[in-house]
């Protein structure tokens, strides 16, 4: 290489090193880092891991990062001690955003050290992502005040911990807890005043939500029935409930929910199990526009009476949308074809009209008889219905990952879809004025293969 040319390069290279000494994302995982898997034992790869980090890491200044993203998974016996140095050299005072991901089986517990966390390193820090370690935050946390989001996964935390956490941070908009087992009570205090969303998701030994944050307007929650308390929760407008166990959630939403989010546009609530029939609202939801019941296993409560679901519709007066999915089959010994005097009017409840219900689907649909009469109390009792879809195939229009692949149908499956459709058409095609769109959707030849 002539003379020119070779301190050119050289001038570039060590142009390169000086900028990547102070490059702002770091970002650290097997992918990214072009590590190879294949045909390579664990502690080749770790090694290889725990190399690459550090030599990139001990080379950079400290100065300027603002993202940092550390992922070990699949290394599952990478040293705290490591972890703590590259940490140390990450969150510095213009740290932005940070993630750790410790893997599921990581033979040696990490603690994150919240002592990374002052006032002077973390002041600017917008993002938290912990997963799989332990924080414990004290008094050595200083007020995080640019905090927007927090993510804690499978973190060692308890309630009161967090707690003080969040005390001190004022800017957060958005708090996301999954499976963080060690909380019992979960208390969101008043200073959160930009809080808009919370999700709780898998914690076990959960009791507890007492949260008093005033302009809440998302919250979801999925776990087992628990006491909760949402303060003034004027402007909470979606929320979304899922039951992981036996749980009569309808029940327990139907008593409890109006009177503690009573301004509610929308609402998706989603039950494993239903052991007794939904009773009347206590309250009414006056602003619910879109409502979501999804039953899980119904098979599990062979005697639920779908025309409960009625409450809903009548201490919802201003909804516009109903959506009621059957996710598993529904194989009922009440089958409507069994009745051979049956009259599709023999079952008159005194509801109030729905009068502003446009759109109704039902996914899953069934034979059963209260789920016929479910389907024409809906038609009777909504005068401005525009549409209604009935589904036979359980959901099957929606596709694995948006692909074009639908999900398997057994024989018994596509058994009971046969008998619905013989429901729909002996008992409520008949009922359906000329003014509203049916729509029935059946298995399709992929839901075969």
């Amino acid at each position: 290489m002539p003379m020119r040319d070779a301190a050119l390069a050289s001038g570039v290279s060590w142009g390169f090193l000086r900028s990547w000494g102070c490059y702002p994302y770091l970002v650290f995982d097997i992918k990214t880092l072009g590590i190879n898997e294949d045909a390579r034992n664990m502690d080749e790869i770790t090694s290889d891991f725990i190399s690459r980090v550090d030599h990139i890491v001990t080379k950079h200044t400290g100065i300027g990062v603002k993202t940092f993203k550390l992922q070990t998974y699949p290394c599952d016996n990478v040293h705290p001690s490591y972890v703590d140095r590259w940490l140390n050299v990450a969150i510095t005072p213009g740290i932005e955003e940070f993630e750790l991901q410790m893997p599921w089986r990581n033979k040696i517990e990490y603690n994150f050290p919240c002592s990374l966390l002052s006032t002077e390193r973390g002041r600017l820090m917008r993002s938290l992502f912990l997963d799989h370690c332990a924080f414990h935050p004290g008094v050595e946390v200083g007020c995080l005040s640019s905090l927007t989001s927090v993510h804690l996964s499978s973190v060692h935390i308890t309630g009161e911990e967090l707690c003080s956490f969040l005390s001190k941070s004022l800017a957060l908009k958005q708090l996301d807890i999954y499976k963080c087992s060690d909380i019992v009570c979960l208390k969101i205090p008043y200073v959160l005043v930009q809080l808009t969303f919370l999700q709780v998701q898998g914690c076990v030994m959960l009791e507890m939500i007492e949260s008093n944050a005033p302009n809440l307007s998302q919250f979801k929650y999925i776990g087992h029935p628990i006491h909760m308390s949402l303060g003034n929760a004027l402007q909470l407008s979606h929320m979304q409930m899922m039951s992981t166990s036996e749980s009569n959630m309808l029940y327990c939403t139907g008593t409890k929910l109006p009177s503690i989010a009573p301004n509610l546009q929308t609402l998706c609530l989603t039950s494993r199990d239903e052991k007794v029939n939904t009773p009347m609202l206590v309250g009414k939801f006056f602003y619910l526009k879109h409502l979501e019941v999804a039953l899980i296993e119904p098979s599990l409560s062979p005697d639920y009476d779908f025309c409960s679901l009625v409450s809903f519709l009548s201490g919802s007066p201003a909804l516009d949308t109903f959506i009621l999915r059957v996710e598993l089959p529904t194989i009922r010994h009440d089958s409507v074809l069994e009745y051979s005097d049956y009259n599709s009017y023999s079952r008159h409840l005194l509801q109030h009209s729905h009068e502003n219900l446009k759109n109704v689907m039902i996914t899953g649909f069934c034979s059963a008889k209260s789920m016929v009469e479910f389907t024409n109390l809906i038609i009777e009792l909504a005068p401005i219905l525009e549409c209604l879809t009935l589904d036979t195939s359980r959901g099957h229009e929606r596709k694995i990952h948006k692909s074009t692949m639908c999900l398997h149908m057994f024989e018994e499956d596509l058994v009971e879809a046969q008998r619905a459709r013989l429901a729909i058409e002996r008992h409520v095609v008949g009922n359906v004025p000329s003014t509203v769109s049916l729509k029935l959707i059946e298995p399709c030849s992929k839901c075969l293969s």
